[in-house]
């Protein structure tokens, strides 16, 4: 009898595991609600399925990857919900697990692909962003390292990813669905926003000094489930360009119309954000791609009705009744205050770093700032823009690197694309980097390319990009 036990044990390993492991689980859930109540098999629950994502996660670093991008759409919802929980340490959590499991299963990649300069030039600015902390100016250890995460660490940590485990068509093509899934999930919860109001966390978070740059004239600035208005708003622009993009692609009829219902909820999401910057990204974004396309008769017809639309809110009052028309309509006002607080801002902060050609260092602008370094005057002068952030942090010196590096891969994700002979694939190259000039672009205005989940996007777009001349080598050969 021991030896047909045996032998069916044997037989029957994941049947015996799973059944141990259930009978184990339940007399631990029954034994929780009788102390904690319905807290008890709900946590033990959560260990359950957190154990079982590990153990996907190890096995399989795709997984952990896409658990952590989700998560980068998801955090400005999660960090208003937990007001007084570090929930963003999760994120760098997430991505070290991905990584974790990458160097488990290393012999399964090819680690030869790593040898491109997207992947050096992200080496090279986090080594450049690393040597700020030893910053004469004396800023925050805490503050720098707390930036170093986002500016720097993010870049080379994503960077390398799709040249080792997502250089593929379906790969490709699963990015760019996940990308419209979730940025449509965001513009959807943030009409809910406006029409039906915040949850009582929200409005907690609005109370602690956010009202301000919120809630403008009476009227509400949706921010969804990102950090704040300017971030929804910039992705939504991105986001619009990429599907107007796709649209145009040479695509079945059927997804066309979803590229059209997508580019329509993305501009109304970019619209009900009141992010001004959002225009310029979307004009920019438009403008690269039909320069990419090498239809210069389009393109002359799209600077045309740019320029038009422009006009509009420049020199009209069409629509002035309507808050987000209006909104977008003082962008080009060089009378209005925002925008002359920005240019003062920027008058201080280049008579402080006159004599700091290196910056100030990281964690000594914008939130961090604020936060860690309170004490430095150069730290409490609000930056509004990315660009002008990296002039603080790094200086000028930093900030012409900087520049000509993203200059650089911008420039070189054109001459790719200008290679590419599908057509499909050229249309989604397209695309892609057509959505981060509008990052590029928008940063200007807001910290954009600094921000979740526009900077994994970007970083993201770049690599496919890169790997375009491989897919369209395969395309070839298929054919």
């Amino acid at each position: 009898m021991l030896k047909k036990l045996n032998t069916y044990i044997i037989d029957n390993k994941k049947k015996v595991i799973f059944f141990i492991v259930s009978a184990c689980l339940s007399i631990v859930v029954a034994g929780s609600i009788s102390k904690f109540g319905i807290l008890g098999p709900l946590c033990a629950v959560a260990v359950a399925v957190t154990g079982a994502f590990l153990i996907s996660a190890f096995k399989d670093p795709k997984l952990a990857f896409w658990a952590y991008f989700a998560y980068c759409f998801f955090l400005g919802f999660l960090v208003k919900a937990f007001l007084q929980i570090p929930v963003g340490l999760a994120l760098e959590a997430i991505l070290l697990l991905t990584w974790c499991s990458i160097l488990i299963n290393m012999d399964k990649f090819n680690w030869q692909n790593l040898k491109n300069d997207h992947v050096l030039l992200s080496l090279i600015w986090f080594g450049i962003s690393f040597l700020q902390i030893l910053n004469p100016y004396g800023g925050s250890l805490a503050g720098a390292f707390n930036e170093l995460r986002f500016v720097a660490l993010s870049w080379l940590l994503i960077a390398p990813l799709v040249f080792l485990m997502f250089n593929s068509r379906a790969d490709l093509n699963r990015f760019i669905v996940f990308i419209l899934f979730f940025s449509s999930l965001a513009c959807l919860y943030g009409i809910k926003q406006l029409y039906f109001g915040l949850t009582p966390r929200e409005h907690e978070w609005m109370s602690m000094g956010n009202d301000v740059t919120h809630i403008i004239k009476g009227k509400l600035r949706v921010f969804s489930i990102y950090s704040d208005a300017g971030q929804f708003g910039a992705s939504q622009a991105i986001m619009a360009v990429i599907s107007l993009v796709l649209l145009t692609g040479p695509f079945s009829f059927g997804k066309k119309v979803i590229f059209a219902l997508a580019t329509l909820l993305f501009i109304y999401g970019m619209a009900i954000s009141g992010t001004r910057g959002a225009l310029f990204a979307l004009a920019a974004g438009v403008a690269s791609a039909l320069f990419l396309s090498k239809s210069f008769k389009v393109l002359f017809l799209g600077i045309l009705f740019c320029a038009s639309s422009f006009s509009i809110l420049k020199y009209t009052t069409i629509g002035d009744n309507i808050f987000q028309v209006n909104r977008l309509r003082s962008a080009l006002n060089p009378e209005d205050a925002s925008f002359k607080v920005r240019l003062d801002n920027q008058k201080k902060l280049k008579s402080m770093l006159k004599d700091l050609p290196f910056g100030a260092g990281l964690g000594m602008s914008g939130m961090n700032g604020t936060t860690y370094n309170s004490d430095k005057p150069i730290a409490n002068i609000q930056p509004d823009s990315y660009w002008v952030k990296v002039w603080a942090m790094y200086g000028i010196v930093g900030l012409i690197i900087w520049f000509a590096f993203t200059s650089y891969i911008i420039g070189k994700c054109s001459g790719i694309v200008w290679k590419i002979q599908d057509p499909k694939l050229k249309a989604k190259m397209i695309a892609l980097t057509a959505g981060t000039v509008a990052c590029f672009i928008c940063s200007y205005g807001n910290e954009v390319m600094n921000g979740m989940p526009s900077s994994v996007i970007m970083f993201m777009s770049w690599s496919f990009v890169y790997i375009a001349p491989w897919l369209d080598k395969q395309l070839k050969q298929t054919e």
